[in-house]
């Protein structure tokens, strides 16, 4: 008797084992998927624990405040079951069946895979619990019934499929920008409901981001198709150096984007940062064919270029590799909104520390030696100039990002 019992123990005790062994590679699984969703980025505020959020977003309809993730049991999602998350992952409803606004990319969440949101939940229940609740928001973001609807018509729920007609590489690219990555928050544009229009994706977006504490600017995330206003001119191995280090020959991170490229794109495997390249370059889309900046306007600007640009940027463009990224086709420099371009003229361009830029040179900020007028005209110069095609810069569209 003695004997069946230490069999049975022994057996109970092996078990227990397999499954710590099973929950810990799930959770180390899972933490690569956070990485991959950057959600450390949103749910952390400035001087907070990692994952506590209270994060303050900026949106068209007042502040939004990010969520606590830790494992806290009132404060957080301690009491959340896998089921709960899921639905919260697919369908943007809380474990108390509230619905949750789309800041929280779940329209793009809801492509992930099974495991991938299992695994994340794993991982998240590893984390230590956070007491901590996030400031109320603004008024507008205490009616939540108009979400039911806001999700009829945008929600188009459930995980990636694949694409049998491309590669293994292609699809695993396509499945993070579409899921987890959710590059189309940004870089998509929005209707008047705020959804993201389908027809136009990753065809670049304006954001509000955080420069300081109390103040944001407007940005443009880029075109990230295949046209020569978006990626054309950047090879998928430009794209995995600039994934990996934040600079390669056609850019840099600035801005919004640094966070990205810091906590998420970063800390990818090659072969993912390979994948997301093989993707991007593969979306075609038609060449813009807006207004354009005139010679005139053009030439306005020539002067205030070769004075303060050239050195570095080189007369034709081009740029130097030792010091600055090409301006001739640069997406930053064709955006459909300048703000981005402005911004970096004005203040520049707000490098992470993080990043490595090898032997770069940092871009001064030219808004005290330039006038509305002046930044207007150099602006219009470089979307003007070698082949770049944009539309023309106002001296108040300066004015707004000073």
């Amino acid at each position: 008797m003695r004997a069946v019992l230490q069999l049975a123990l022994a057996l109970l005790a092996l078990a227990g084992a397999q499954l710590h062994a099973a929950d810990s590679a799930a959770a180390e699984r899972g933490r690569y998927v956070a990485v991959t969703a950057n959600c450390v980025s949103c749910h952390t505020r400035a001087g907070g624990e990692p994952f506590a959020g209270g994060l303050a977003l900026q949106t068209p309809l007042g502040t939004l405040h990010t969520t606590n993730i830790t494992p806290d049991a009132d404060t957080g999602i301690g009491r959340w079951s896998l089921g709960d998350f899921q639905r919260a992952m697919r369908q943007g409803i809380a474990a108390d069946g509230s619905y949750l606004f789309p800041a929280f990319p779940y329209t793009a969440y809801t492509r992930m895979s099974d495991a991938g949101i299992a695994d994340l939940y794993a991982y998240l229940r590893t984390l230590a619990p956070v007491r901590y609740t996030p400031p109320e928001n603004d008024a507008l973001f205490g009616v939540r019934w108009p979400l039911m609807a806001w999700n009829a018509l945008f929600l188009q729920e459930g995980p990636y499929q694949q694409d049998p007609a491309q590669t293994p590489e292609w699809n695993r690219g396509a499945y993070l920008v579409q899921g987890p990555g959710h590059c189309g928050a940004c870089h998509t544009p929005r209707n008047l409901l705020l959804a993201e229009d389908p027809a136009r994706a990753l065809q670049g977006g304006v954001v509000i981001g955080e420069v300081a504490p109390g103040l944001q600017r407007s940005w443009f995330a880029v075109n990230l198709r295949n046209v020569k206003h978006g990626l054309a001119t950047w090879t998928p191995k430009d794209l995995s150096m600039y994934f990996a280090k934040g600079y390669g020959m056609r850019g840099a991170s600035f801005g919004p984007m640094n966070e990205v490229i810091t906590n998420s794109l970063s800390q990818l495997r090659p072969e993912d940062q390979r994948a997301i390249a093989t993707y991007l370059r593969s979306l075609e889309d038609a060449e813009y064919v807006g207004p354009v900046v005139s010679a005139a306007e053009a030439d306005a600007g020539a002067g205030i270029y070769k004075k303060h640009c050239a050195e570095c940027h080189q007369a034709n463009g081009r740029g130097n590799f030792l010091k600055a990224p090409a301006l001739a086709g640069n997406a930053v420099v064709q955006g459909e909104s300048s703000a981005s371009l402005i911004n970096v003229i004005l203040h520049g361009p707000a490098l992470a520390e993080s990043l490595r830029y090898g032997a770069w040179e940092e871009m001064p900020a030219f808004g005290k030696k330039l006038s509305d007028d002046q930044a207007a005209a150099l602006a219009n110069y470089l979307r003007g100039s070698w082949g770049n095609r944009a539309a023309t810069v106002r001296a108040e569209q300066v004015a707004a990002q000073r």
